[in-house]
């Protein structure tokens, strides 16, 4: 089944396709690779343009873009940082699905892991159209209601891929919603480390 396919069903009928997943054999790598790079792109490409050609208010003050040559270099390091942190919470609940009692070969664990980051990811991602049309509020709100409908993805995706009990599932799926929230976190401070460095953004007029 293709990745389309899998996304396609994540956003529509999610708990088939969990199990759909679940019974895919596939490396963790694999997972990892032939997938979230293509979906890590709609924000940074989105925002790019919304940045340098559409452009952002704020009250009524006037339109304000970003230089080509700077947008570029913060949507490359965005993209990277969204890369880092699909793989980083993979491997994080690879890590912690021992202390759930996870069972199956470590392959399949780790497969089950980046499965779930990856996934999970995807209304986040694909909300990064929104930047097409960077203002503050419609941003806010597609991306609120992404991030709501991953929530959801991990409650409802932790007990089929895991296969665990409910109970035992949902103190699992919290510790995934905590890391993924310390990532972000550390994300953004990496980013304004960067700006610190020098990669500040340069408006145009």
């Amino acid at each position: 089944m293709s990745f389309l396919a899998h996304t396609k069903g994540i956003l529509f009928k999610p708990e088939s396709e969990w199990k759909a997943i679940r019974d895919e054999e596939d490396s963790f790598l694999s997972v990892f690779v032939k997938r979230a790079p293509l979906f890590a792109l709609v924000p940074p490409v989105s925002a790019y343009y919304g940045v340098t050609q559409v452009g952002w208010q704020i009250g009524a003050g006037e339109v304000v873009k970003l230089s080509s040559s700077s947008a570029l270099m913060l949507c490359a390091i965005t993209y990277i940082a969204i890369l880092i942190g699909i793989y980083a919470l993979g491997e994080s609940i690879n890590w912690m699905s021992k202390t759930y009692g996870v069972e199956g070969s470590v392959e399949k664990r780790h497969y089950n892991g980046q499965a779930l980051a990856v996934y999970v990811s995807i209304p986040l991602l694909l909300s990064g159209f929104s930047a097409l049309y960077p203002s503050l509020w419609f941003v806010t709100c597609v991306m609120g209601l992404a991030a709501t409908y991953s929530v959801y993805l991990i409650y409802q995706g932790v007990p089929i891929l895991m296969d665990i009990p409910n109970e035992r599932a949902f103190l699992f799926a919290s510790s995934i919603i905590t890391v993924g929230l310390v990532i972000m976190v550390t994300t953004i401070i990496t980013a304004v480390i960067f700006w610190g460095m020098g990669i500040d953004p340069v408006y145009v007029d």
